[in-house]
């Protein structure tokens, strides 16, 4: 029977969001709210929410609620590719999650790729990025260390990888190639990206180079399928 509750009432509130009652960005009523509407306790009711979540419909804000999802965003790829930049473009709100900024020796395919030799030192940064408070990506950044040693520090500081190259003396950078795959989220992505295990990824390795050619960064980023369409753009 509990099953069913819940299992009843998603289906109450999916219906709901699809007539528009709920728009994209609108924030559903509280666990507490709900429970009264339903005549059920919390338990109940945060299944429910949980199995909207996992369908890509809604996602949560620790301390602001539960919301309805936005639109996939439109994520164009081209020469330039700036995640901040790109975001407000389509008119959403950018920001990052910086969860691991680490030095350590470059494993074969990063040193083949920042045309190191294997075991030179490369800065590892690491996090989730986010649209309107909702997590689209998760990614992996790999730069030279020894070309760029004070990058850490920049990091910390700006949370920015376009700002903290500039500050560091790279002013501009382009994409000269961009590899994309497709698999399934495992349980640590999925966490990451608040989507359900076995759920589609868009996965991405790219290169990006200075001016002359060098290489300055490899990239891994893994978009949520749902929340995002990659867009093939001809920058200049």
């Amino acid at each position: 029977m509990k099953d069913a509750l819940w299992a009843a009432i998603a289906a109450t509130l999916r219906a709901e969001i699809a007539a528009g009652h709920y728009r994209p960005g609108d924030r559903l009523p509280t666990e507490a709210a709900l429970s009264a509407r339903f005549g059920v306790n919390r338990h109940t009711v945060r299944h429910a929410l949980s199995a909207l979540a996992e369908a890509g419909l809604v996602h949560s804000r620790r301390g602001s609620g539960v919301f309805v999802a936005q639109r996939p965003t439109d994520y164009p790829l081209g020469r330039r590719v700036r995640f901040h930049e790109n975001l407000l473009a389509a008119g959403h709100t950018p920001s990052r999650r910086i969860s691991r900024i680490e030095t350590r020796p470059g494993d074969a395919e990063e040193a083949r790729a920042l045309r190191l030799r294997a075991g030179d030192p490369v800065h590892v940064v690491e996090g989730v990025s986010l649209s309107d408070d909702q997590p689209i990506a998760a990614f992996r950044s790999v730069f030279p260390a020894a070309r760029f040693p004070d990058l850490p520090g920049a990091l910390r500081e700006t949370q920015s990888i376009t700002r903290a190259l500039a500050a560091l003396g790279l002013a501009d950078y382009t994409r000269s190639e961009t590899r994309i795959t497709a698999q399934l989220a495992d349980p640590v992505l999925a966490l990451a990206l608040t989507v359900r295990p076995g759920a589609p990824v868009l996965r991405t390795v790219a290169l990006n180079v200075d001016p002359k050619g060098l290489p300055v960064e490899h990239g891994q980023t893994w978009f949520a399928g749902e929340r995002v369409t990659l867009t093939v753009a001809d920058q200049a």
